[in-house]
């Protein structure tokens, strides 16, 4: 591994060199072309380019430089490289509170990721992209814990009351606390016919996560199962995750009760 390792090195420890592969994979450039797009001195560039030319990864025809096959297999593995490790980096933070322990799910399931979590001088990040994700879509399934803070409840039936086509899973205990919300307002949603309420008394990680399907993106939402704390919303429009969450939503699905034959769920009259 040592001389892959220094090849590794000898590109990835310099800006300026990974820079010029990036722009010679876009288009083919003279030296002026990349000099503007990293921002390397003449010297500086003058070294890349003939460290590149003794590694077979560019040729030369006149002023311009193009990359070799070599040099675009180089550029290509390097990029995939070096968006797995973006990915990796945002979700490293969130990675306890995500269903990682759920068969199916793993890193390989995400192409992109918008990584929302409360800081500490500003809690609402998860909030209000959670808002930002019910605004865009004109449908959504879900279930758990997705949608229970009061800022996320007013826009989500704001939609439901409105043209969002919509059926969620709840555990009986989070659908008892939107009938103590506003018991009117939900009560009046379940008469619509786009939204469609289901009850499940043992959902998997109930107390800690919520996963909703929008038109074309999921979104998993994390809590703190013993303090009830909201930990992130973790988002993606990768196909491979939608394929996944549809498959696992639909497991709760079959299994769930219908509002109106589930009253034995609840501890509370429905619609006081």
């Amino acid at each position: 591994m040592g001389e892959t390792l220094d090849d590794i090195d000898f590109l990835v420890r310099s800006d300026h060199r990974v820079g010029v592969l990036e722009t010679l994979a876009e288009r083919p450039g003279d030296r002026n072309d990349l000099r503007a797009a990293t921002g390397a001195s003449s010297p500086t560039m003058g070294r890349i380019l003939a460290d590149f030319q003794d590694r077979h990864w560019i040729e030369r025809d006149g002023r311009t430089y193009r990359l070799t096959e070599l040099g675009e297999f180089v550029a290509d593995r390097f990029g995939t490289f070096a968006d797995a490790m973006a990915l990796e980096r945002r979700l490293r933070a969130v990675w306890p509170w995500l269903p990682h322990e759920v068969e199916g799910f793993g890193v390989d399931l995400f192409t992109d990721a918008v990584v929302s979590v409360p800081g500490p001088g500003y809690p609402y990040q998860p909030v209000e992209r959670l808002t930002q994700l019910l605004a865009e879509t004109t449908t959504m399934r879900g279930f758990g814990m997705a949608i229970l803070k009061s800022s996320n409840l007013e826009p989500f039936f704001d939609r439901a009351l409105d043209d969002l086509v919509c059926e969620y899973i709840y555990p009986p205990a989070v659908f008892e606390e939107l009938l103590s919300w506003d018991g009117k307002t939900v009560a009046e949603a379940t008469t619509r016919s786009n939204y469609t309420v289901l009850l499940h008394d043992d959902l998997p990680m109930g107390e800690r996560c919520g996963i909703c399907l929008f038109d074309d993106r999921v979104s998993i939402c994390c809590f703190d199962h013993e303090t009830g704390t909201l930990r992130s919303l973790v988002d993606t429009g990768s196909d491979e995750m939608y394929g996944w969450a549809a498959s696992y939503y639909e497991q709760f699905r079959v299994e769930a009760s219908p509002l109106e034959a589930a009253d034995d769920l609840l501890s509370v009259e429905p619609f006081p």
